[in-house]
């Protein structure tokens, strides 16, 4: 199928570095033209993503089935958005399973090896770490939704655009905590959104100890620049305290680390 030609291509053309999958991520701002969506008043927090997937288990069955075949002979992660709690993580490893278990009885190829990871965007699973972690292999922060939902804003909308900053003691906190869970647990930790493509933001994240941050291609160079001049024990050491503060942002904070200490930050 195409599906399958086009997870292939995806693997071929990363000659044997890692490559995550992602199950659909439908609804709110992603639509499909060939499936139909009920209207609703807030589709950022209805129908979409993983609900809509676990209610439609034959349309999850048939990606994970193209995930499958397509890295037959690869190591491949596939990774779960939108978890709000840990059932929903484990009924989505079921289907995953009843996959697994059709393929194989049919004498199909299977990647060599298969790690199974989720999206920490919902703030609800912030309490449930220490149960998630352990049935896991890997967690990625959505750092767009999850800040979206930490605030209750609208990140779409213009007059709520800069009314609550990323470099929140709230949002570096709640990262902070998924970052110390993963590490107590030996799980590894990423993180994507748009957040880590500019380097005062790129800063903050290297200091609540992220080590892998995505990016888009123009990030790269200025966030390494800034990496290469950056002492993280030390902005851990000045950034720890100032979680706990009321402040609305700590990006003056940082923005005065980095002058300080020779950081090199993009204009």
């Amino acid at each position: 199928s195409s599906q399958i030609r086009h997870y292939s291509q995806i693997l071929e053309q990363a000659k044997g570095k890692p490559v995550v999958f992602r199950t659909l991520d439908i609804g709110a701002d992603k639509v499909l033209p060939y499936l139909r969506q009920p209207r609703e008043e807030n589709p950022a927090l209805g129908w979409r993503s993983i609900r809509m997937a676990l209610d439609r288990p034959a349309l999850l069955r048939l990606q994970l089935r193209a995930m499958l075949l397509a890295g037959a002979g690869h190591d491949i992660k596939i990774m779960f958005p939108m978890i709000a709690d840990v059932d929903e993580y484990l009924r989505a490893r079921e289907v995953f399973d009843v996959e697994v278990n059709y393929l194989r009885q049919r004498g199909q190829k299977l990647p060599n090896s298969i790690k199974l990871g989720v999206m920490i965007e919902i703030p609800s699973l912030l309490w449930q770490l220490d149960h998630l972690f352990p049935i896991i292999d890997f967690a990625s922060i959505g750092s767009n939704d999850l800040q979206q939902f930490l605030f209750a804003s609208d990140r779409g909308n213009p007059k709520l655009a800069n009314r609550y900053d990323s470099l929140s003691p709230s949002v570096l906190s709640a990262m902070r905590l998924i970052v110390e869970k993963g590490n107590a647990h030996g799980k590894s930790v990423t993180l994507c959104g748009e957040l880590g493509g500019r380097s005062l933001e790129a800063m903050g994240l290297v200091g609540i100890g992220l080590t892998s941050i995505s990016m888009v291609p123009s990030g790269i160079g200025p966030v390494k620049a800034m990496v290469r001049s950056l002492d993280r024990a030390k902005l851990w050491a000045f950034l720890e305290p100032r979680l706990k503060s009321a402040l609305h942002s700590l990006r003056p904070e940082l923005l005065e680390f980095a002058q300080r200490n020779g950081v090199v930050l993009s204009p």
